[in-house]
């Protein structure tokens, strides 16, 4: 899923301020600085969904034969490897 920087920003400053308010969280770092740490990891997050979603990809492409994109068997196939690719980083 493609999110952009100005999304990120908006949900890692909204987890920010939600931290802020919760009385069992003490920031050690100001609030811009977990903002920001916040940012880096959805980042991080969302570049490793990309980097499974498309092995997913290339693996049904690889079929000897061709599977439409949107059919029954193409999504099963999918989520399959998808399933295996998320399976191989240990989540």
């Amino acid at each position: 899923m493609r999110v952009s920087r100005d999304k990120v920003n908006k949900v890692a400053h909204a987890i920010a301020d939600t931290l802020a308010t919760l009385d069992e969280v003490d920031f050690i770092e100001d609030r811009n600085t977990i903002r920001l740490e916040v940012r880096k990891i959805l980042e991080d997050l969302l570049n490793q969904e990309a980097r499974i979603d498309q092995a997913a990809r290339l693996k049904i492409e690889s079929q000897k034969r061709t599977i439409l994109e949107g059919s029954q068997e193409w999504d099963i196939l999918y989520r399959k490897y998808y399933n295996e690719e998320v399976k191989k980083l240990g989540a």
